[in-house]
């Protein structure tokens, strides 16, 4: 089993230049992934994807994603050509996670759609189909959906590399387009699903990756953890939305025990507190420990 780790980082507009160099830190310590939120109607942060730009020229083996796209205010043809453009300048860095939408008033506010979950759901499936078809050049794409049309589109440019399509689904029913279909399971930090549901999840995709004919291990399963580093152990408890707050061999005994007891393969913290010290703790000292325990 190959296992990944990563790190989030907030677009914050005010702290451009710090994004810039935590990413450099992460990958001068080896992570593997950087996530990248996306609230393109949030006043405080900056383009999501712009920023991805600027990241992945400064940087050398980290993958980077967003975290996850907003797709209801990303048309899916052009964010298909948006990513493999930011795939082929990178050599193959980028991987596309996409979210069917939350924060309706703000996305509306902004002239985007209002959605039922349903027809969010709906809408992603369209879209997905969309983004494939576009990394596949020669064809002329043709999509009549409820929410989304392409009528001939020359497809075009394909990737560097295959980009993983991971969706940040929350219910059961988005569990089963994921299984059937994605690449991969970007969970939802806690506060749009608790841990506790984190397995019910996992079997969900499970079992619509089988059923569609698919080997579950084909699905990346991406755990998001928030919390923070600390000195001393702490306390933790894997319950609602608590954030972890615990020493490097506590994160480490967390990790494993979500990597043989959940299912989890990748692992992206969101620190409490974005800054230097966290990143590297993270990288150097939780990384190893997790690897080490998940190797015995």
């Amino acid at each position: 089993m190959t296992y990944r780790f990563g790190v989030q980082l907030t677009p914050s507009a005010a702290r451009l230049d710090d994004i810039r160099a935590l990413a450099r830190a992460a990958d001068e310590d080896g992570l593997d992934l950087l996530g990248v939120q996306d609230h393109p109607y949030a006043a405080d942060q900056a383009d999501t994807v712009a920023l991805m730009a600027a990241l992945l020229t400064g940087t050398e083996r980290l993958r980077v994603f967003p975290d996850v796209a907003s797709l209801p205010l990303r048309g899916p043809a052009f964010l298909a050509k948006q990513a493999a453009t930011l795939d082929l300048l990178s050599g193959g860095r980028f991987e596309l996670a996409l979210g069917a939408g939350a924060f309706w008033p703000a996305i509306a506010a902004m002239g985007g759609p209002s959605r039922t979950p349903g027809e969010a759901l709906r809408a992603l499936e369209e879209a997905i189909e969309i983004i494939r078809a576009m990394w596949r050049p020669g064809e002329s794409v043709r999509v009549e959906g409820e929410h989304y049309t392409v009528k001939g589109v020359h497809a075009g440019p394909a990737p560097a590399h295959p980009v993983g399509i991971w969706l940040g689904s929350v219910g059961p029913r988005a569990h089963a387009l994921t299984g059937r279909i994605a690449d991969g399971w970007a969970a939802p930090i806690p506060h749009y699903l608790p841990y506790e549901r984190w397995r019910e999840a996992q079997d969900a995709i499970t079992r619509a990756a089988e059923d569609a004919g698919r080997a579950p291990s084909a699905v990346t399963r991406m755990a998001q953890l928030v919390g923070h580093v600390t000195d001393a152990p702490g306390t933790v408890r894997l319950e609602g939305e608590e954030p972890i707050r615990t020493d490097a061999a506590g994160w480490a005994r967390v990790l494993a025990d979500l990597a043989t007891e959940t299912g989890f393969d990748t692992f992206v913290y969101w620190p409490e507190q974005a800054d230097e010290t966290q990143v590297r703790r993270w990288a150097r000292e939780v990384v190893p420990a997790a690897r080490a325990l998940l190797a015995g």
